[in-house]
């Protein structure tokens, strides 16, 4: 079973709906058989690196609600958070542009570390107060999971990874992914959100049982069997 995860790193339903997938499948008897592989997302794309106003002051302004409404709205996601063992530190968070950590993933990826890199940034971004647009950041970050730092330097400072992020991001846009976090099993069924745990664990178990039975009963025919008709003929 594949399940692909189209998120973004300041998305803080994208890290409550990773964690509560991961609870899902730490009950899931067949876990070890489940690949995830995440996908990059940008909730703005014109985000600017640097802003000078916090992250309550930004919502309050996308919104058009007042600063003590976007505390209170930021309070009760930090509490989701808590419930599923993650701590998020609004009032020091540094919202940025993501662009570079996608890049950044994406790297990580192909020297099988795309989860540990994940995990890592969404960590840095909600937990740590890092910087995640930041160069010299991101390839501490990369260190931290083992990677190449001078490497991941050369990588940022370039525009490799770049065609694969935005590839990721045309794709979501043929889905039609308008929001994140968005879960796609087999490219067959979907869930949007960060939905309770026991809803991905239900929907893990129906794809197994839908998808397991199918492969059972195509295996129960030999494949030499001439007692068939296709295509409006019999074989004789």
């Amino acid at each position: 079973m594949k399940i692909e995860v189209w998120s973004d790193f300041v998305c803080p339903f994208c890290y409550i709906g990773k964690r509560r997938l991961e609870k899902a499948l730490e009950q899931f008897p067949q876990k070890d058989q489940v690949e995830v592989v995440f996908r990059s997302f940008e909730l703005d794309t014109n985000a600017k690196k640097s802003y000078d106003m916090t992250i309550h002051e930004i919502i309050a302004k996308k919104y058009g609600i007042t600063i003590e409404q976007a505390k209170k709205a930021n309070e009760d996601i930090a509490r989701q958070a808590e419930a599923v063992g993650l701590t998020f530190r609004f009032e020091s968070m540094l919202p940025t542009n993501t662009f570079d950590a996608h890049r950044l993933a994406k790297y990580a990826d192909k020297h099988g570390k795309l989860l540990e890199m994940t995990e890592r940034l969404l960590k840095a971004y909600f937990t740590d107060s890092k910087h995640i647009s930041d160069h010299a950041v991101l390839a501490e970050l990369a260190s931290d999971i083992g990677l190449d730092r001078e490497e991941v330097k050369h990588v940022l400072e370039s525009n490799r990874y770049s065609e694969e992020v935005r590839k990721d991001e045309e794709e979501a846009a043929q889905l039609g992914i308008r929001g994140v976090p968005f879960f796609v099993i087999n490219r067959k069924y979907a869930i949007s959100g960060a939905q309770p745990t026991e809803i991905f664990l239900q929907a893990l178990e129906k794809v197994w049982e839908e998808e397991n039975s199918a492969t059972l009963l195509e295996g129960l025919t030999p494949e030499d069997d001439d007692n068939q008709c296709a295509n409006g003929n019999c074989r004789i």
